[in-house]
């Protein structure tokens, strides 16, 4: 920043006298000073080598103070240079002319050098730390272009990781599924060629519960990603709500009837969701599954639907094990619920792959424990 002393100032008068005393003057204060009787003349000077402040008469000849200020003012160059009127015209039609043609400052004479030095330098400092506030904006418009560009590269680079991710999921899972598909296979002959038993059949149920949890598992886990890298291409569609309970129900009986639990549901109200259907039927399908996982044998899963305004919710109440109050918060966060925290039941990815889901679709579910025993899931889903 220029120092006031050091200020360069142009004066422009055509009395030969009031240009003297003024450069004196200026001079005396440590200004460097140019002085000119013609506006053409300052002008000329002032776009050769831009002055810090400039002080101005009105009437002069060839071309009047109004005129050289105008002329300032149109050049982008000079433009922001600040122009104080010294002017023995005192109306006030005068100096609002004056400032409409761009001075900041107005001063009719005879004047008090004291006046004018005092304008002088406020002009001068007020004009300082516009241009230091104006290099500080650009400062900052160069750092925010800067972040945007490095943010844009960084989301670039986050597509490629997520795209990366979701690359590696399937290929494991393609990977996985073919030596699986062998094993479940094999395992399915065996049993099949072995004598019948009781303990072969507890063997073969033990068997069948966890192909379903590996299959399952493998599933779970690259929707869940599909979920997080490529939400935005599910679209909404209306669906049925009687049919989305219906589907999970049945997809959810097999399970279902090897743990003998019963699944018990009204009719579901003929209403429009918004989602999509085959989602929507595994997140349902996820929290019967969960509830029967609750469930002692001979209990039974209580399915219920209400609908309201904009929204229809499903209840889903099962007796067993509560869950212990302080984990009812992140029940449905991933990896949060191990089998220690719900005494006998390996929940599996199923619940945070349903919150997710009906999250996607701008649905909610909830948990709470109920009274004496078990628990009660709510699930909210939009209205079509």
């Amino acid at each position: 920043m220029i120092s006031i002393e050091k200020a360069s100032i142009i004066i422009v008068d055509d009395q030969p006298a009031n240009l003297k005393i003024l450069e004196r003057m200026l001079k005396q204060q440590g200004y460097e000073v140019r002085s000119f009787p013609r506006g053409r003349l300052a002008l000329a000077a002032a776009e050769h080598c831009p002055p810090d402040l400039i002080l101005l008469d009105i009437n002069m000849p060839e071309m009047n103070g109004f005129e050289v200020c105008e002329r300032l003012k149109s050049n982008r160059k000079l433009a922001p240079i600040p122009v104080i009127f010294l002017s023995a015209l005192n109306e006030t039609e005068d100096k609002v002319r004056g400032f409409r043609a761009g001075a900041v400052d107005y001063i009719t004479k005879p004047f008090q050098f004291e006046e004018v030095q005092s304008r002088l330098e406020t002009h001068l400092k007020l004009n300082q730390l516009q241009r230091a506030l104006q290099q500080q904006n650009s400062r900052l418009e160069d750092l925010v272009r800067s972040r945007t560009r490095e943010l844009a590269e960084a989301h670039s680079r986050l597509r490629i990781l997520d795209r990366a991710k979701s690359d590696f999921l399937h290929l494991i899972s393609h990977e996985l599924c073919t030596p699986l598909n062998g094993l479940l296979g094999v395992g399915r002959l065996a049993f099949e060629k072995a004598s019948p038993g009781p303990e072969i059949d507890e063997l073969q149920d033990l068997f069948e519960d966890s192909s379903r949890r590996i299959v399952a598992i493998v599933e779970n886990a690259l929707l869940l990603t599909q979920i997080e890298v490529e939400g935005e291409k599910f679209a909404l569609e209306q669906v049925p709500l009687a049919t989305v309970v219906h589907c999970a129900m049945g997809h959810a009986g097999e399970f279902a009837r090897t743990r003998r639990v019963n699944l018990e549901a009204g009719e579901a109200p003929p209403v429009q969701v918004l989602g999509t259907e085959n989602l929507l039927v595994k997140a349902v399908q996820a929290l019967l599954e969960l509830a029967i996982r609750f469930c002692d044998a001979g209990e039974a899963v209580q399915v219920a639907c209400h609908p309201f305004t904009d929204t229809t919710q499903i209840t889903i109440k099962c007796c067993g094990p509560r869950v212990p109050d302080p984990l009812l918060a992140k029940f449905f966060d991933l990896f949060s619920i191990s089998e220690a925290s719900t005494p006998g039941c390996d929940i599996g990815l199923g619940p945070p792959l349903a919150y997710r889901i009906l999250s996607l679709f701008g649905g909610s579910l909830t948990i709470v424990n109920q009274d004496p025993e078990g628990m009660r899931m709510t699930v909210s889903l939009r209205c079509a």
